[in-house]
């Protein structure tokens, strides 16, 4: 059996599908995007006062009470973490999830607001820890706080959580939804937070 007729070809079809499927197909794919859409090539970057303040398509924390919060976390041990995407991993009947962190989420919702039904995007997290959007609902029941800490009318803030509200894409795929980031980057534009909230804010 002669080893090199065989092994030569098998070589030459490995260099081949390498270079194909390696650098051709990428670099082609990399160019058509940089063309076509060249903003989602570059990662949805928002940018606020000159910098980039985050990506419309990751969800980042904002802890402070001037602000609309995110939908929580289990994304690395403090959450939003990009490089360890992921959700709790823990079932519905699971004592830990219902506890301490749906139940913990929950009796901090009632608190903010006693009587009001709690969105359920308000105390669970999403699959990949870094869905940068809320439920209409779930923005809509912050607004009495985000209101009284930026000391401005509740329906204004309505308003400003409409003209983000985004409908189904293309009519008919997922629900309506509003992106926090953009949110509070508008927010911020519209009615900045009082000099004595800052420290800390976000």
């Amino acid at each position: 059996m002669n080893l090199g007729k065989h092994l030569a070809p098998a070589v030459l079809v490995t260099l081949v599908l390498t270079l194909l499927c390696g650098v051709v197909y990428p670099l082609a794919v990399t160019g058509l995007a940089e063309v076509a859409l060249p903003e989602q090539a570059h990662g949805s970057l928002l940018r606020h006062g000159g910098r980039i303040v985050g990506s419309r398509l990751i969800g980042q924390p904002f802890a402070g009470p001037g602000y609309f919060r995110s939908r929580p976390s289990a994304a690395g041990a403090g959450g939003y973490d990009p490089t360890a995407s992921g959700g709790t991993n823990l079932g519905p009947t699971s004592r830990k999830l219902v506890a301490e962190q749906v139940g913990a989420a929950a009796a901090a919702a009632r608190a903010e607001r006693p009587g009001a039904p709690v969105p359920v995007d308000l105390v669970t997290s999403s699959g990949s820890g870094l869905d940068p959007h809320l439920t209409p609902a779930a923005a809509e029941f912050q607004v009495p706080r985000v209101a009284r800490e930026r000391r401005m009318p509740e329906e204004v803030l309505r308003q400003l959580v409409r003209r983000h509200t985004e409908g189904r894409q293309w009519g008919v795929l997922g629900e309506p939804r509003v992106n926090v980031l953009e949110l509070n980057l508008d927010l911020d534009d519209v009615r900045p937070l009082p000099p004595a909230a800052r420290p800390g804010e976000r």
